[in-house]
């Protein structure tokens, strides 16, 4: 049976590298190339997702500043409130009609700003007779209690949740009929192999992911640096670890290695420390895969950074702000207490290298746990394959 051409929706670009792990992972399980609509689609290029999938360009509408007033005149006028949607995306709406679209921001239903396009374009392709899959999501449970998202959530054929916190959640809302729960698919992310130099990697190695993003929940201004600080000194006073300053996201406005980097010139003025610690430069998502498993021990705040590190056997902790780092951590310790530091918790500056304490105390039998539990979890994420199937199936 020839095999039809499946589209992916509400990608943002390969410059976070968890957008790009989620699109070559994908691609990989489903052994074919797909058309990728893409808000970024220069990264994608430079980072060569070009070669997986065919790059469609979304339409922004701030590039025209005339395609924008006569948008907006249209939305006023003729309330037409999917008409964003219809220029942005007209590669993948009429007049060709393509039967399989999976939505594969991941977790796009937790940013409010994100909402609006995201609810318009189901919409559209769903008018129009394209069967929608929500792909390896993560859902914050309060967001479930509102009726346009669960009416949307409705809408799509499939719904593939990560983590187990946001199947509940959905199963909870009367969509657990179209709900199934498998692992991530950039758990069977490739990995392209880095080693650090011996002089750097002897005493053991500590990959570190700090992202400005989290710095929005939390509790006190300045709180999370201040944490991430002492735990640079406690490792560089404390231990005789080196550390690796690993980015995961390089967008403008949102780039790890803003943060990163005052710590790195902090730690290492008048020359001091600059044998133990270093920033990876910019890579794509399976060379970065490859400097974080080659760490001893993990501390991330990019889901996909963590998710890098637990699939590598990496004993790791999550600075998490929402459901997905929690949930995730759940379904393979069984808890997320010790696995994951809420944002949002930090009070004092010692909370951090407290809980890398912990990690650091336990990490033989998190890591010999890693190694025992990941075969069958990620046997997990690629059946969601065969739901995919499934729906091929029944519709033909």
């Amino acid at each position: 049976m020839k095999q039809e051409t499946k589209v992916f929706y509400m990608h943002a670009g390969s410059g976070n590298h968890g957008c790009e792990a989620l699109v070559r992972s994908t691609c990989e399980l489903l052994g074919q190339k797909v058309r990728l609509v893409s808000g970024k689609p220069e990264e994608d290029i430079l980072y060569e997702i070009n070669k997986l999938c065919d790059i469609v360009p979304y339409h922004r509408v701030t590039q025209n500043r005339l395609h924008h007033m006569a948008l907006f005149l249209r939305k006023i006028l003729f309330r037409d409130k999917d008409c964003y949607a219809k220029y942005q995306y007209q590669e993948i709406l009429m007049p060709k009609v393509y039967p399989l679209c999976l939505s594969i921001g991941g977790d796009n239903y937790c940013y409010e700003d994100m909402l609006t396009e995201l609810l318009s374009v189901n919409r559209q392709l769903r008018k129009q007779g394209s069967k929608t899959v929500l792909w390896g999501c993560s859902i914050e449970p309060e967001i479930l209690k509102r009726r346009e998202v669960r009416e949307d959530l409705q809408g799509y054929r499939l719904i593939v949740a990560r983590e187990s916190i946001t199947y509940q959640a959905l199963c909870e809302a009367g969509l657990g009929e179209i709900s199934v729960l498998c692992p991530d698919p950039a758990f069977l992310l490739q990995t392209q192999s880095k080693i650090y130099e011996p002089e750097f990697s002897e005493n053991g190695v500590v990959g570190i992911n700090l992202s400005p993003l989290i710095m929005k929940s939390e509790s006190h201004p300045g709180v999370t640096v201040e944490n991430y600080r002492e735990l640079l000194r406690y490792i560089l006073e404390d231990t005789k670890m080196s550390i690796a300053l690993i980015p995961h996201v390089v967008w403008d406005g949102n780039d790890d290695r803003v943060p990163m980097q005052k710590l790195y010139d902090e730690f290492t003025k008048n020359g001091t420390n600059t044998k133990r610690i270093r920033i990876i430069k910019d890579c794509n998502c399976m060379e970065l895969k490859g400097y974080i498993a080659a760490c001893d021990l993990f501390i991330g705040a990019r889901t996909h950074a963590t998710i890098a590190a637990y699939s590598s056997h990496v004993p790791t902790l999550v600075v998490g702000y929402s459901v997905k780092a929690r949930g995730i951590a759940r379904d393979l310790f069984g808890t997320f207490e010790n696995y994951v530091l809420p944002v949002q918790e930090l009070e004092e500056k010692e909370d951090l290298s407290k809980a890398f304490r912990w990690l650091e105390q336990n990490q033989t039998q998190i890591h010999d746990h890693l190694i025992h539990t990941m075969p069958d979890y990620k046997k997990k994420a690629e059946s969601a394959r065969n739901y995919l199937d499934e729906i091929r199936e029944i519709e033909t």
